[in-house]
């Protein structure tokens, strides 16, 4: 798969070293359980590389506690949403791979998509005796009593794919995670590829109260007014990042707006539901042009399919840039506060030779 090109500055020379070292093997699996025993991580594409580091650092004199040798530590680790999502299934392979990799104790936690949930989840962890949290947050909002009692401990905490509303070096140590507001241009810039920048576009939104869905949504609605005015928004609801659901919206959507020419979905479930709802509405291939958010292997193959017209990567196996981070900052190192990854995109032109890519 050739990279995709993102914005240059004098910071991406930082986080050169970094990302030769870190990028490194981690795959997929098929179910939570099949990923527990899936020692590669994920799919056999290399892990992440990182884009960019802010310019903003954090060193464990400024965020308090000791240095500490990770191999003695305990890692906990706080999955959000429930593994049928091939995202989140990739995720938890990757960390636990990189675990069993480095031989640190992992402890797990799944939330099952329940924000109450994931806070009982993290401060159980804490008190399992976790010396180091690394958090997929399903809000950003909310931490409120995790950060006090991780903060009590001087426990570090490294959030990934989402970020929380918090300090940076203060409450939590890092964010690790793509650009989203760029996929979103990205997506944009797809779609008006593919329908000319004319017509009736849907956007199918993903969960609301995370940083996700409102920056994937201001990029996209931010590059089509730039660039394609002829391309009109005509209907946004939630699809809650889930399959089914993007499946019932688009339903909705054919009923109430049957001329509709593309479909943005802001993660692959979503556009998958969407395929399958104009399926069922006796639509062909092609009819209304889909782009989506992620790079799961059922997204790649509708673009195979032609049911797809493109996909924007969302790398998931943050095993490999996680533990690097934490272990370098419990070391004393100097870490990024910002850790923006490198993704790279499928479409007609590559997806078929790097379905394998995908997971």
């Amino acid at each position: 798969m050739k990279p995709i090109i993102l914005r240059t500055s004098t910071r991406t020379l930082l986080a050169v070293g970094l990302a030769a070292s870190l990028a490194l093997t981690a795959g997929c699996a098929k179910s939570e359980d099949d990923a527990s025993d899936d020692k590669s991580g994920a799919g056999g594409e290399a892990g992440q590389a990182v884009s960019e580091q802010g310019g903003k650092t954090c060193a464990i004199g400024a965020y308090g506690g000791k240095k500490l040798d990770l191999k003695d530590a305990t890692v906990g680790f706080s999955q959000s949403e429930k593994e049928a999502n091939p995202f989140r299934i990739a995720e938890t392979a990757s960390l636990k791979a990189e675990a069993d990799k480095r031989g640190v104790k992992l402890l797990t936690a799944n939330a099952q998509s329940q924000f109450s949930k994931q806070i009982s989840d993290v401060q159980d962890l804490i008190a399992r005796g976790a010396d180091l949290l690394v958090i997929a947050p399903l809000n950003s909002d909310g931490w409120e009593p995790v950060l006090r009692a991780a903060g009590a401990k001087h426990i570090p905490i490294v959030t990934v794919d989402r970020k929380i509303n918090a300090t940076a070096c203060k409450d939590y140590v890092s964010f690790i995670g793509s650009d989203f507001v760029e996929q979103g241009k990205r997506a944009a810039d797809q779609m008006i590829r593919t329908t000319g920048g004319k017509g009736k576009i849907a956007i199918l939104l993903g969960a609301a109260g995370n940083n996700v869905t409102t920056e994937r949504t201001k990029g996209f609605e931010d590059r089509v007014k730039e660039k394609a005015p002829g391309l009109k928004v005509v209907f946004k609801q939630t699809g809650e990042f889930a399959r089914e659901k993007g499946q019932q919206v688009t339903e909705q959507l054919i009923q109430s707006k049957p001329d509709i020419t593309g479909i943005y979905a802001e993660n692959d479930e979503m556009g998958l539901g969407a395929v399958n709802a104009l399926k069922g509405a006796g639509k062909k291939a092609g009819d209304v042009k889909i782009v989506t958010i992620d790079g799961t292997k059922g997204a790649v193959r509708g673009i195979v399919d032609g049911w797809i017209d493109g996909v924007i990567e969302s790398n998931p196996r943050f095993g490999p840039l996680a533990f690097q981070t934490l272990d370098d900052f419990t070391r004393g190192k100097k870490v990024g506060q910002d850790i923006v990854i490198k993704d790279s995109a499928y479409t007609k032109d590559n997806a078929k030779s790097d379905l394998n890519k995908a997971y």
